[in-house]
């Protein structure tokens, strides 16, 4: 394995990424500091952009069909046309344009009530699970969270010395039964919750869809223990039949506060998400993100309102469906050909991810190494975890790889896991 390969996972098995001796700045670090640690899915990603290596590790999208050449274009003109504005100072919520078509976008996912003045505009939904846990939440207060669930989340929620709680699912997303169970006992232990962060729709890592007739019945839960829902829906638009399921948010509009993006609809490096938030909740939500970000980029949101405005939006999301089906098909293709008994796993209708969960007793973090010297990489599932302890689920993404490149990654793959199994 090369140097810089150990050195990578050491970094991301690390609690906080330093290194040595202590400095005598480490005496002016908050303790909110110490909970701000380094993801292990970033330092993958490092490592997965090694030559020779398959990657099944990242949830990029893939943005080889969009019409590049025209948004160059577009890009251009709005320098030309609209410069003195694009790079300028913005208004902190966001452009009234674009925040009135968010509103169309959020229609096409079913919110049909949405208002523009409800809707911040944030750095990627990132930034809003930031702001949330800043405006919601005070050290030691409990958020509780789909188990799996999303390591920005996680990450975000613990820097605020939040006490992040899973609460168990299944196959059909969180368990009303389990939820309920959660929070009594919480409760009984006098403990204050604030937040229930969910991602209804192709749960990052998992691709699970919680059921439809499990959505009102989880809000009508928070409601009666007056606990807000964060729901996160970045892969909403993406479930290959176009069939979508009501948000939780559609008829809940005083208790979801609802996430939104571009970056898997469009393009990530733009970093353009939003917040729909509760009237009631507005002001003090729109005074924390301005004052992080005093106002989202001007230039980017101006690119996205003509995106929204110019090109057929709908129809690229339409060729998303298409594609990232085929290459989900060719993962679950090759999965039932090449896995060895015991290895079971998830059969998204959406989104970009497969979860497999190999038999008790096994560790896959350390599998991560052998994976890496096989030519393939993955994220272990300890990463997207609130529990402690070694985690026998990993992470396959197909989102950004071929299908022919899939196929073999998998080929890799399965001896690894097959050669664990057999040490059981």
């Amino acid at each position: 394995m090369a140097e810089e390969t150990v050195d990578a996972l050491a970094r991301a098995q690390a609690v906080d990424g330093s290194a040595g001796a202590a400095h005598r700045h480490d005496a002016l670090l908050s303790a909110r500091a110490a909970n701000i640690k380094q993801s292990a899915v970033r330092d993958v990603f490092e490592i997965s952009m090694q030559p020779g290596l398959v990657s099944l590790a990242g949830g990029n999208p893939n943005l080889a069909s969009l019409p590049l050449e025209r948004l160059g274009e577009t890009a251009r003109r709005i320098i030309a046309e609209r410069g003195l504005e694009a790079l300028q100072y913005g208004g902190g919520q966001g452009t009234l344009e674009l925040r009135t078509q968010i509103c169309e976008v959020m229609a096409a996912e079913g919110i049909l009530d949405a208002d523009p003045d409800n809707v911040v505009i944030t750095a990627g939904s990132q930034s809003a699970q930031d702001v949330a846990a800043k405006v919601f939440c005070n050290p030691g207060d409990v958020i509780l969270l789909e188990d799996p669930t999303y390591v920005g989340a996680l990450n975000t929620f613990e820097a605020y010395e939040v006490d992040v709680q899973p609460v168990a699912g299944d196959e059909h997303g969180i368990i009303p039964s389990e939820l309920r169970t959660r929070i009594a006992a919480l409760q009984a232990e006098g403990r204050r919750i604030k937040l229930l962060y969910t991602i209804p729709n192709f749960n990052n890592p998992s691709g699970v869809m919680l059921a439809p007739e499990r959505r009102q019945e989880i809000v009508d839960i928070c409601r009666e223990a007056n606990i807000l829902v964060l729901e996160d829906n970045p892969y909403g638009l993406l479930k290959f039949d176009g069939v979508l399921p009501a948000p939780l948010r559609a008829a809940n509009p005083e208790d979801v506060l609802y996430l939104g993006s571009f970056s898997k609809i469009f393009a990530p490096g733009l970093r353009i998400g939003w917040a729909l938030v509760p009237a009631h909740l507005l002001q003090r939500f729109y005074l924390a993100s301005e004052a992080v970000t005093l106002c989202p980029p001007t230039f980017n949101q101006l690119l996205v309102s003509d995106y929204l405005g110019s090109y057929d939006w709908q129809g690229q999301i339409s060729t998303y469906r298409s594609l990232y089906r085929d290459r989900c098909a060719a993962l679950l293709s090759a999965l039932d050909e090449f896995m060895p008994a015991g290895v079971s796993w998830t059969r998204p209708e959406g989104g970009f991810f497969v979860w497999l969960t190999l038999p008790e007793g096994i560790d896959t973090y350390p599998l991560l190494h052998r994976g890496i010297d096989a030519g393939v990489v993955f994220v272990p599932g300890a990463a997207f975890t609130a529990a402690k302890g070694p985690s026998n689920k990993l992470r396959l993404a197909y989102s950004a790889v071929p299908p022919e490149t899939l196929r073999e990654g998998v080929k890799r793959l399965a001896p690894v896991l097959a050669e664990a199994i057999a040490a059981l």
